[in-house]
């Protein structure tokens, strides 16, 4: 049995170079070394590898064999791999996170969040993203309790101790129903109304919130922990609840939703904060994140009429 032995990244460095520039020569050039260097090192390669690597017989321009050509895609990967490792090295000694995690409010429009991770995957190639999406209090208590960096919290964060925190713009509110709903079907919707059906209210177990209600005003309720089940249920015609605008802009534009002329339940604004705990201050990645937020954030339009949820 045939055991190859173990090739350097040096000799892997010159036999991809050669097939880059086309020759030895070139190879030589592109390295500020000798051909003959070159040429020693495909030879120690080869040697190696027990296989010839290169025809040089009959052509001025070297030509990958058979097995050249079946060695290149994986010469090419430990050579990426290895970029990839230095970069990472260089990052982590220039204080650049390994990893960020970020947890997000359920509530932050889906286009923004993608548009600046999108930015951060350009920006931050090296560093590892983990993304929490979580609804109420639960982006504070990922927060403090280590398990999230940083996070983009609704106001549920405000005044929490040892969390410290920025404006990172807002989301209107609205209540809606489906066309076929009792409240939908009406014309002028009265005062208290909304007391007599099934109110779709989103929840979560964070102890922030546990026990707590907000924005509920019917006596009948169902309580969900995720907002993409409410959205489906609230289409299906269950109950009436209060969504983010941007999440069912689409539905009110094709009437699979109707948005509520409620005089007493009018909808509200609800603001997002970036915050991380205050003795663990963002490094350079985790900031970049933060400032992207904060930055698209301040372009946020607020309804009028509407006070904070």
């Amino acid at each position: 049995m045939n055991n190859p032995g173990t090739p350097t990244f040096d000799q892997l460095r010159i036999f991809l170079t050669i097939v880059d520039t086309g020759s030895f020569a070139g190879a030589g050039r592109k390295l500020n070394r000798a051909v003959s260097v070159i040429s020693y090192g495909i030879a120690n390669l080869e040697a190696q590898l027990g296989v010839m690597l290169f025809d040089r017989e009959g052509t001025r321009k070297p030509q990958l064999t058979v097995a050249g050509r079946a060695l290149l895609a994986e010469a090419r990967n430990i050579s990426d791999g290895m970029d990839g490792l230095r970069a990472k090295v260089k990052g982590l000694l220039d204080g650049l996170e390994a990893e960020v995690s970020l947890a997000v409010d359920v509530m932050l429009p889906a286009e923004r969040l993608g548009k600046v991770l999108r930015a951060f995957a350009r920006e931050y190639p090296t560093v590892q993203l983990r993304l929490h999406v979580e609804a109420l209090g639960a982006i504070t208590a990922l927060v403090l309790d280590q398990e999230a960096s940083i996070g983009i919290s609704g106001p549920l964060s405000a005044g929490v101790e040892g969390i410290e925190s920025m404006i990172a713009g807002s989301v209107p509110m609205v209540p809606v129903a489906a066309p076929d709903h009792p409240l939908g079907r009406m014309e002028i919707i009265q005062p208290g109304a909304g007391r007599n059906y099934t109110q779709l209210v989103l929840t979560d177990r964070s102890r922030f919130t546990e026990g707590q209600d907000f924005s509920v005003t019917s006596t009948k309720t169902w309580r969900l922990a995720d907002l993409g089940a409410k959205h489906a249920l609230l289409r299906e015609g269950i109950g009436w609840g209060n969504m983010p605008l941007p999440m069912i802009e689409a539905d009110l534009v094709a009437g699979t939703l109707v948005r509520l002329a409620m005089p007493d339940h009018v909808g509200g604004t609800y603001r997002f904060s970036g915050i991380w705990r205050r003795d663990t201050p963002p490094g350079p990645a985790a900031s970049w994140l933060l400032d992207q937020f904060v930055t698209l954030g301040a372009h946020d339009a607020e309804l009028a009429g509407m006070t904070d949820v």
